[in-house]
């Protein structure tokens, strides 16, 4: 408990940064949009409907398209001297904006068109210009609305920015991301109560706010504005402290939403403060696609991606290779040629996708190979990560072996193998090194028809970190072979099962590594 607490300040304050942030901004689009749209009601449907079209956007998915518009406007505004991030901020600021917009918008729209039409005749009657009478009758009519649509908007961002996570940007998802994939439940138990606690305190400020406006309470309505004005001061000096920090940027490591991509990118993060004495940082529970893009576009420096994934899913070959070491060398080349980035080493084992049973299950039906699926299959229910299915692995091993499963259920990874244990699905898409297979007592079946390539763990390098820090590479190097499967088994297990962190986990391997070279 003590280790996630020392980690709240820091994700509190990036979760309220970007919660204040986006509600700014998506008031300053909403309320001058929603009154153009009082003015001139042919504009209603559309706006509103544009509105209600984004709002219908599955968050996650959102955040996610940001991120390789961004880099695409990225790459226009270098060409003007300008940097834009494609993860972190930006994108996660984009996204929660945008849905901000519609609760304040149609608020807007509802609190000015149900002002007494008679109040607006006399303030016309009393010779009032239509200026004078939106800012001295209509909108002071209409506030208290309105600013019920900033506190529905309030609580919907603050739950929508523990999404932020995945794109890079820090936020309290970060406890959840990490507790679910880890076994945490008490990281996941902070991220929830601190999230929880953040929307009530920003739903209870709003409806004060709203409660003094609407009686017409100055006292309340300035005491209110004042502790609001005084968190968006916090909010700054916070953004001001960030950008004023001097030196190199710190060697960003980024990792994917799994146990062993915590481990490997803490310990990376180490070899590189160890041997080199930069200051490096490992940038958690980014998605697969996010980072092969952020690598590319050198937003982060290294991240270790999977052999086989470069090759299926990336490079979008068809086909299996004739070696292990046929695969790494033409993606290493193929990396290198398409996009700059270098595959500094292999780390020395393979986490290869496969499927898994219960034993007692697999030996009941006589089933230890994946070739002998295809008879059971029928009557079999499969469990796969979110992306599983829609994998290039997936339809070559449905159509290889003639798989047809009764269902198919894309779950989380870290409920996978539960679910498997509990009798919830009878096979899922393990990972061969997950550390659960043993606790569990599952079994992988084997690829008979060798349909699944290789999976080597390699650690790669973005173009701007190949170009200007080729120490760090040299450094890096030393890590070549270093990690057989068995041992991540093991490293992967003492984080799942006996409740160690990532990072202590990785310091201990970093020391074991670093001792035959010493």
């Amino acid at each position: 408990m003590s280790e996630q607490l020392a980690l709240l300040p820091e994700r509190l304050t990036a979760h309220l940064q970007l919660t204040l942030v986006a509600l700014a901004f998506g008031m300053a689009i909403a309320i001058p949009l929603g009154i153009a749209v009082t003015r001139r009601r042919s504009l209603e449907g559309g706006v509103l409907g544009v509105a209600s079209v984004i709002q219908t956007i599955p968050s996650l998915a959102l955040l996610a398209i940001m991120v390789p518009t961004l880099a695409g406007l990225a790459v226009w505004l270098e060409g003007l001297g300008v940097e834009l991030r494609s993860i972190g901020y930006p994108p996660a600021i984009v996204a929660l904006s945008l849905y901000s917009i519609l609760p304040i918008l149609r608020n807007t729209v509802a609190g000015i068109s149900g002002v007494d039409p008679a109040l607006v005749e006399a303030a016309r009657g009393v010779g009032m210009t239509p200026r004078q009478q939106l800012l001295r009758v209509e909108l002071p009519l209409a506030l208290p609305v309105v600013v019920a649509g900033v506190r529905t908007a309030a609580v919907w961002v603050v739950g929508t920015a523990t999404l932020s996570t995945p794109v890079g940007a820090t936020s309290l998802g970060n406890f959840i991301f990490t507790g679910l994939q880890t076994r945490n439940f008490t990281a996941v138990w902070v991220g929830c109560l601190a999230a929880a606690g953040l929307a009530l305190l920003l739903d209870g400020l709003i409806a004060a706010l709203e409660s003094g406006v609407r009686n017409r309470s100055r006292a309340r309505v300035g005491a209110v504005l004042a502790l609001v004005l005084g968190l968006y001061a916090y909010v700054a000096f916070a953004f001001v402290a960030d950008g004023s920090r001097t030196g190199d940027r710190p060697v960003l490591i980024g990792s994917k939403t799994f146990t062993e991509q915590y481990i490997l990118s803490e310990l990376v993060a180490g070899w590189v403060r160890e041997e080199t004495g930069r200051d490096s940082r490992a940038l958690e529970s980014l998605g697969s696609t996010v980072a092969f893009d952020a690598l590319r576009e050198s937003q982060i420096d290294l991240y270790i991606d999977y052999s086989g994934t470069i090759w299926a899913t990336v490079m979008k070959r068809q086909g299996l290779p004739e070696s292990r070491e046929a695969v790494l060398r033409e993606v290493g080349e193929w990396l290198a040629a398409e996009h700059g980035i270098a595959l500094v080493a292999a780390l020395g084992f393979e986490n290869t996708y496969a499927l898994g049973m219960r034993a007692d299950r697999a030996r009941e039906l006589g089933v230890s190979r994946i070739g002998d699926l295809p008879r059971v299959a029928p009557g079999l229910e499969i469990g796969g990560d979110l992306e599983f299915f829609s994998r290039a692995e997936w339809k070559a091993l449905e159509a290889r072996y003639g798989l047809s499963f009764s269902e198919e259920r894309s779950m989380d990874p870290g409920l996978m193998y539960q679910a498997v244990a509990g009798g919830e699905v009878d096979v899922i898409s393990a990972f061969s090194t997950d550390g659960r297979i043993a606790a569990y007592d599952l079994v992988l079946l084997e690829d008979d028809l060798g349909v699944i390539p290789p999976y080597d763990a390699i650690l790669l390098a973005s173009p701007r970190l190949s170009r200007e820090a080729p120490d760090v590479l040299d450094a890096l190097r030393a890590l070549e072979g270093t990690i057989d499967e068995p041992r991540m088994q093991g490293l992967n297990y003492s984080v799942d099962e006996d409740g160690d962190s990532p990072a202590a986990v990785a310091a201990k391997l970093l020391r074991e590594i670093r001792e035959p070279l010493e």
